[in-house]
């Protein structure tokens, strides 16, 4: 046997052609490496090429602290992603941040966008425009378009709760007038308590803008509960922007002289009275908030003033005026007058123009 080997290995060719040999089989083993090497990287991206299942766009929540492989599950569950080795095999690549909130995921998207999304950490939001001078009880009605689960009756709850209204810093014991009308992105999954929480938010980042601006009329309205209770009635009496700070003009004139600001809105938001005649007995109301009996400023606001009419409020026309009345000429403007009798003369017109006869 020793002999056996010693030829073996003092056989020079016999050697070389073993060797040989055995490099043709590591050749030929490590070229079927390879080739099968080419074929799982084709088909690994060939997967990973693919699109979502999803048909329509679907939101989900990523909740704190799950793992690449929550989210698999929760992507699987959700009927967006159910290739598990694809997903696998990405995220031992590139070791994506995933970042927990709710999102919103487009039809037909690739693993790497999808995966995108969760790591922007831009939570889903739905959009929802507030228009000016609507009242806290009208406002529901237009979140309810995006968020049809929100609680009217807790909303008005919490706009009424004084402890709430302090908690935020108001000064008043409600919400009223602090609702600031804009367009807001409100999260997906937003509540009655944290979208108040947001409006409210906006609405002091006005006061803070506006108390920075040099010749406004902040010192004589004393705070920023009495600026937003002044501008609702501004925001009430038009609908034309270039009237606003003329008509606040003419209400800072009543107040420095202490007559009544004779705003039938005032009147209309005792009795949610928003449309329609008024009532001589609602005229004669002894609630605080008419100011066609009782001068001065009504204890809050009346509605949710826009950043124009605050601004009107702050910083309003100088004029002499005392009196507006509509044309009720199809304008929408107002006839202004310094006198009461040429206020009377206004009246006349405005009747006229309404075709009433004496």
């Amino acid at each position: 046997m020793l002999y056996e080997y010693t030829f073996y290995f003092a056989n020079p060719l016999h050697f070389l052609l073993n060797f040989y040999a055995m490099k043709k089989i590591f050749s030929i083993t490590a070229i079927i490496i390879v080739i099968l090497a080419v074929f799982a990287y084709i088909h690994v991206n060939q997967r990973l090429s693919e699109v979502s299942h999803n048909e329509k766009t679907v939101v989900l929540e990523i909740p704190k602290g799950s793992s690449p492989t929550k989210v698999l599950q929760i992507l699987q569950e959700n009927g967006v992603w159910t290739d598990e080795l694809a997903f696998t095999l990405w995220c031992k690549k590139h070791k994506p941040a995933l970042k927990a909130g709710w999102y919103e995921v487009p039809a037909h998207q690739t693993l790497d966008k999808i995966i995108a999304i969760f790591e922007s950490g831009k939570s889903a939001v739905r959009k929802v425009t507030i228009p000016e001078g609507r009242a806290s009880w009208e406002i529901p009605a237009y979140i309810q378009k995006s968020f049809p689960n929100l609680d009217t009756a807790r909303w008005n709850s919490l706009v009424q709760d004084p402890q709430f209204a302090h908690n935020l810093g108001i000064e008043g014991n409600s919400l009223e007038g602090y609702l600031l009308p804009d367009t807001y992105p409100f999260a997906i999954n937003s509540d009655e308590e944290s979208i108040l929480r947001q409006m409210v938010a906006a609405n002091f980042k006005v006061r803070d803008e506006m108390k920075n601006r040099k010749g406004s009329m902040w010192e004589e309205l004393g705070n920023w509960h009495r600026v937003l209770t002044l501008a609702s009635v501004v925001e009430e009496e038009t609908g034309i922007p270039e009237e606003r700070p003329l008509i606040a003009g003419v209400f800072h004139n009543r107040l420095r002289l202490g007559m009544p600001l004779g705003a039938d809105p005032t009147v209309r938001f005792i009795f949610k009275n928003l449309t329609g005649p008024i009532y001589k007995s609602q005229l004669n109301s002894g609630n605080p908030y008419n100011t066609r009996r009782f001068p001065g400023l009504m204890p809050g606001p009346i509605s949710n003033p826009g950043r124009k009419a605050i601004e009107a409020t702050l910083f309003p026309e100088k004029t002499e005026a005392l009196y507006f009345v509509a044309k009720d000429d199809g304008s929408h403007t107002h006839f202004f007058s310094s006198t009461l009798a040429d206020h009377n003369k206004y009246k006349d017109i405005a009747a006229k123009n309404r075709g009433e006869k004496k």
